[in-house]
């Protein structure tokens, strides 16, 4: 299915076709083609209307989306005759109503949900470093991979995308929260061949960023995190060449447009093996570094998916036996 981002993105454009002002309400969400296309509105001299929680899609600092030209507003007051569009990640009703279309039973002991937080940060610090402080504590607790997950109650505060989707949740059933990069590396590991290793690099290419980790067994050993629009092949072999001696720079990173690396020393033996998944995994076709392609479980695109089922096992221990009747033991 689309994207939230891209569903919203296109009713954008069709605002613009139709050269209808736009109100946005609903809840900070995902970023990237709905900004752009709010932005080609506003460059067609078209009105933008947004509330607080709205327009934070945008940027945590209302004063910057103000200075894009969007208008921020409190309700519906003064926007008349401006189209209305809601904001959002969880399309749960949705999802629900297309189950029940091919008679799938919408019984569920718990919902999980991944998103991409970059997090609110403050208007002094970078939005990528803010990003990146987040994943390198989250490391330094010694929880693995499957401590990036939280039920409802317990997200940190400041990670307000994964706070909107709790906000859009009206079910009893309880609800766990994950970031979608460690998420799809911890999915990458149900490949037999990605689990048989007592090392290995996983990297997921997303659409729009790249995260790979250093593992030590379940361990966290190495962690770098980029957009992957600025990579190219040989840029993002020379990181996983670096990531696999500890020889990263998280300065290096930054200053590349990347969000970070976590700089955790040199690293003795020879490098590990390197697994590769998610939707931009074609960018290192015919790479020196000769890739495994996890496919957990015969389907790459739900290796995320895969990755939340575990983590959430973890969390909620009584659902472990239905997890491991499904997906097997855990590797």
């Amino acid at each position: 299915m689309p994207s939230p981002t891209a569903l919203l993105a296109e009713q954008v454009k069709q605002a613009t076709a139709d050269g209808a002002d736009l109100f946005l309400t609903g809840v900070t969400m995902g970023g990237g083609p709905d900004h752009w296309a709010v932005e080609a509105h506003l460059r067609r001299g078209l009105k933008v209307y947004a509330t607080p929680d709205a327009a934070r899609t945008f940027d945590d600092d209302l004063t910057r989306v103000e200075t894009m030209g969007v208008r921020i507003v409190d309700g519906p007051n003064g926007v008349a005759g401006a189209r209305r569009l809601e904001m959002r990640d969880f399309y749960f009703s949705e999802l629900m109503d297309a189950l029940r279309s091919f008679h799938v039973s919408t019984a569920f002991d718990a919902v999980a949900v991944a998103v991409f937080d970059h997090g609110a940060a403050p208007p002094d610090i970078s939005d990528r470093r803010f990003r990146f402080d987040y994943l390198r504590e989250q490391v330094e607790r010694g929880t693995g991979l499957d401590g990036f997950g939280f039920l409802a109650s317990e997200i940190p505060a400041r990670m307000t995308r994964m706070q909107a989707v709790v906000r859009t949740w009206t079910g009893s059933e309880p609800l766990f929260l994950m970031d979608t990069g460690p998420a799809a590396i911890l999915g990458a590991l149900e490949d037999p061949r990605v689990s048989e290793l007592e090392h290995a690099m996983v990297a997921n290419l997303g659409n729009f960023h790249t995260i790979a980790a250093l593992l030590d067994g379940r361990r966290i050993a190495g962690l770098f995190e980029h957009h992957t629009g600025e990579l190219t092949r040989e840029k993002l072999e020379g990181y996983l060449d670096a990531l696999a001696t500890g020889t990263l720079s998280n300065q290096a990173v930054f200053d590349d447009m990347g969000h970070g690396a976590l700089e955790l020393g040199a690293v003795a033996g020879p490098s590990a093996p390197l697994a590769l998944t998610g939707p931009r995994r074609a960018l290192l076709d015919g790479s020196r570094l000769r890739p495994n392609l996890a496919v957990p479980h015969g389907d790459m695109m739900l290796t995320g998916c895969f990755g939340l089922l575990r983590a959430l096992a973890v969390r909620l221990p009584d659902l472990g036996p239905a997890i491991a009747g499904q997906l097997g033991a855990r590797p």
